[in-house]
Protein backbone atom coordinates (compact mmCIF):
# COMPACT_ATOMS: atom_id res chain seq x y z
CA UNK A 1 0.00 0.00 0.00
CA UNK A 2 1.34 3.16 -0.89
CA UNK A 3 1.11 6.79 1.02
CA UNK A 4 -2.08 8.06 -1.41
CA UNK A 5 -3.64 4.45 -0.43
CA UNK A 6 -2.90 5.23 3.29
CA UNK A 7 -4.38 8.64 3.47
CA UNK A 8 -7.34 7.59 0.96
CA UNK A 9 -8.02 4.57 4.32
CA UNK A 10 -6.94 6.72 6.95
CA UNK A 11 -9.66 9.46 5.63
CA UNK A 12 -12.67 7.30 4.83
CA UNK A 13 -12.32 5.51 8.47
CA UNK A 14 -12.58 9.13 9.77
CA UNK A 15 -15.43 10.45 7.62
CA UNK A 16 -18.59 9.34 9.90
CA UNK A 17 -16.59 11.13 12.63
CA UNK A 18 -16.59 14.30 10.41
CA UNK A 19 -19.70 13.80 9.33
CA UNK A 20 -21.77 13.02 12.34
CA UNK A 21 -19.91 15.82 14.79
CA UNK A 22 -20.64 18.47 12.30
CA UNK A 23 -23.89 17.57 11.28
CA UNK A 24 -25.04 17.00 15.19
CA UNK A 25 -22.68 20.75 15.72
CA UNK A 26 -25.33 21.89 12.70
CA UNK A 27 -28.81 20.56 13.98
CA UNK A 28 -27.99 21.05 17.43
CA UNK A 29 -27.62 24.66 16.61
CA UNK A 30 -30.82 24.72 14.53
CA UNK A 31 -32.85 23.03 17.13
CA UNK A 32 -31.44 25.02 19.99
CA UNK A 33 -30.85 28.27 18.86
CA UNK A 34 -32.08 30.17 21.83
CA UNK A 35 -29.96 27.87 24.42
CA UNK A 36 -27.21 27.67 22.19
CA UNK A 37 -26.95 31.24 21.54
CA UNK A 38 -23.82 32.31 22.38
CA UNK A 39 -22.18 29.03 21.72
CA UNK A 40 -20.16 28.91 18.70
CA UNK A 41 -20.87 25.91 16.43
CA UNK A 42 -17.21 25.35 15.98
CA UNK A 43 -16.75 24.74 19.54
CA UNK A 44 -19.66 22.42 19.44
CA UNK A 45 -18.06 20.72 16.40
CA UNK A 46 -14.49 20.85 18.02
CA UNK A 47 -16.45 18.42 20.89
CA UNK A 48 -17.97 16.22 18.77
CA UNK A 49 -15.57 15.46 15.99
CA UNK A 50 -12.26 14.45 18.20
CA UNK A 51 -14.70 12.54 20.58
CA UNK A 52 -16.33 10.75 17.37
CA UNK A 53 -12.90 9.96 16.41
CA UNK A 54 -11.92 8.43 19.10
CA UNK A 55 -14.87 6.14 19.63
CA UNK A 56 -14.27 4.99 16.07
CA UNK A 57 -10.48 3.78 16.59
CA UNK A 58 -11.46 2.38 19.81
CA UNK A 59 -14.26 0.03 18.10
CA UNK A 60 -11.28 -0.85 15.76
CA UNK A 61 -9.60 -1.44 18.39
CA UNK A 62 -11.72 -3.83 20.21
CA UNK A 63 -13.64 -5.54 17.65
CA UNK A 64 -10.57 -5.94 15.06
CA UNK A 65 -12.39 -4.35 12.11
CA UNK A 66 -14.54 -0.85 11.15
CA UNK A 67 -17.84 -0.95 10.69
CA UNK A 68 -19.76 -2.45 13.28
CA UNK A 69 -23.15 -1.21 14.23
CA UNK A 70 -21.91 -0.97 17.90
CA UNK A 71 -19.27 1.29 17.09
CA UNK A 72 -21.58 4.04 15.27
CA UNK A 73 -24.07 3.55 17.98
CA UNK A 74 -21.36 4.33 20.28
CA UNK A 75 -20.45 6.91 18.50
CA UNK A 76 -23.61 8.57 18.39
CA UNK A 77 -24.11 8.40 22.36
CA UNK A 78 -20.15 10.43 23.12
CA UNK A 79 -21.24 13.14 20.19
CA UNK A 80 -24.40 13.89 22.31
CA UNK A 81 -22.34 14.20 25.42
CA UNK A 82 -19.82 15.77 23.68
CA UNK A 83 -22.66 18.39 22.16
CA UNK A 84 -24.12 18.27 25.79
CA UNK A 85 -20.56 19.00 27.27
CA UNK A 86 -19.37 21.65 24.68
CA UNK A 87 -23.06 24.20 24.77
CA UNK A 88 -24.55 23.65 27.91
CA UNK A 89 -22.00 22.10 30.69
CA UNK A 90 -19.47 24.62 30.21
CA UNK A 91 -21.83 27.61 29.93
CA UNK A 92 -22.57 27.00 33.81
Amino acid sequence: MGALDALWHLSNFLAPAFGVGLAAAWLAKVFWWRELKGVSGWRMAAWAVPASALVLIGGLLWHGQDGKMSTYGAMVVVCALALWWAGWKERR
